[in-house]
């Protein structure tokens, strides 16, 4: 079967990293599809999908969001309304919305895929605690931790009696709520969860495979974040040797460990090491990913810091504005990236005593994350505290000191 040749080879190249060639190799199966079966049938809702999926992983969402949107139609009239591939569709197409922040978007489709495996395969079955993870994840997101957690807990519980305690799945549920742990500095309650995940993806999946990369990475990042460096960097490493071996050199998760392990050197001021890690992660990524993918944005971000933490404020603010640039086109001028990137470039022009410059940016990276992640996010508390120390430096005490209040109280909230 032609299709299933092409669909399966597709498949392939995109765990491979290679986007490109998946990408056409997709379209070969989709105009297969479309000629042996016509345009509504349900495999080219499959092809319309997977193609969909390819093109969001190199951050072409303008691409995808009509692929998906196509595949959904076909599935819902070819399948029924409640069909776990509709389902499956709908997932999709949220997971696309919260990668680019409209969490308002992502939620009812979230919402709308779990009733339906819910009812359609009963509220034990494995594609239900997927559906559940991935609303926690974005309730986590948004900074709604309280609401994130049961739903973690509970997928985490479906999986294990579904699977069993050694299934990869319950590794993912795991990682995922050790990472929520983590957002709220629960260091102590992630450390054993990361583990756990860890023994179970090395045991179920063997110590080379790239998920045991991914689980070295993730708890090399605990240990960063508690300041336990020495424990962190030969995490980063084997988790780097592990991608760079499975994946290839150019794969982006190569990029990702040669990003971490150059933000655990720049932590520690260790500029020399981490600059030329920081300049290799963004070179990859903007070959594998194209030069207008948000991990592209971040990897200019996080050069741009270095450079500003070593006073290079001219190399650092083009890095910075093409950062900004990115995101603002990529994910929307509503983003908590972008909020992020306006936070970084405001802090740059302040350290040279640009206040003027400054404080616009500010005011908009709060708006932002006020709007986006809600009133009570930690990162809405940081720019708080950014902005109060600007008005200190230019004499607004009284404004800084309500900002500064402002900021205390989020976080006597999150304790």
């Amino acid at each position: 079967m032609e299709w299933k040749t092409l669909n399966e080879a597709a498949s392939t190249l995109y765990r491979q990293g290679k986007y490109e060639q998946a990408v056409a190799t997709e379209k070969k199966a989709l105009e297969v599809a479309e000629r042996d079966y016509g345009s509504d049938h349900p495999l080219v809702g499959t092809s319309l999908n997977n193609l969909a999926d390819y093109y969001r992983a190199q951050g072409h969402y303008a691409a995808a969001e009509p692929l998906y949107k196509r595949s959904l139609t076909i599935r819902e009239k070819a399948l029924g309304p409640a069909h776990p591939d509709v389902a499956a569709s709908l997932n999709n197409l949220a997971e696309l919305y919260k990668t680019q922040g409209q969490y308002a978007v992502a939620k009812p489709l979230y919402k709308r895929s779990l009733a339906i495996a819910e009812k359609a395969l009963g509220p034990e079955h494995p594609s239900v605690g997927t559906s559940l993870n991935n609303l926690a994840s974005l309730y986590r997101a948004q900074g709604r931790y309280a609401a994130a957690e049961p739903l973690y807990k509970r997928s985490l519980a479906i999986r294990e009696t579904a699977l069993g305690p050694e299934h990869p799945d319950v590794a993912d549920s795991l990682n995922s709520l050790a990472l929520l742990y983590v957002t709220q500095g629960q260091y102590a309650e992630a450390e054993p969860l990361y583990k756990r995940s860890l023994l179970i993806w090395e045991k179920a999946l063997g110590p080379g495979h790239p998920f045991v990369g991914t689980s070295l990475n993730n708890l090399a990042a605990l240990y960063t974040a508690q300041g336990r460096y020495a424990a962190a960097e030969p995490l980063y490493k084997r988790s780097l040797a592990i991608r760079e071996k499975a994946l290839g050199r150019e794969h982006p998760d190569v990029g990702a460990s040669l990003n971490n392990l150059a933000l655990l050197y720049k932590i520690q001021a260790q500029y020399a090491k981490a600059e030329p890690l920081f300049k290799r992660s963004l070179a990859i990524r903007e070959k594998a990913l194209g030069p207008g993918h948000p991990d592209v944005a971040a990897s200019l971000n996080n050069l741009a810091e270095l450079y500003r933490a070593k006073g290079q404020y001219a190399a650092a603010e083009p890095l910075y504005t093409r950062s900004l640039a990115i995101r603002e086109t990529a994910l929307g001028p509503e983003h908590p990236s972008v909020g992020a990137s306006l936070n970084n470039l405001a802090l740059l022009y302040e350290t040279q005593g640009q206040y003027a410059q400054a404080e616009p940016l500010y005011k908009r990276s709060l708006a932002i994350r006020e709007k986006a992640l809600g009133p009570e996010h930690p990162d809405v508390a940081a720019s708080l505290n950014n902005l109060a120390e600007l008005y200190t430096k230019i004499g607004k005490t009284e404004a800084a000191n309500k900002l500064r209040d402002r900021a205390a109280k989020i976080r006597e909230l999150k304790r």
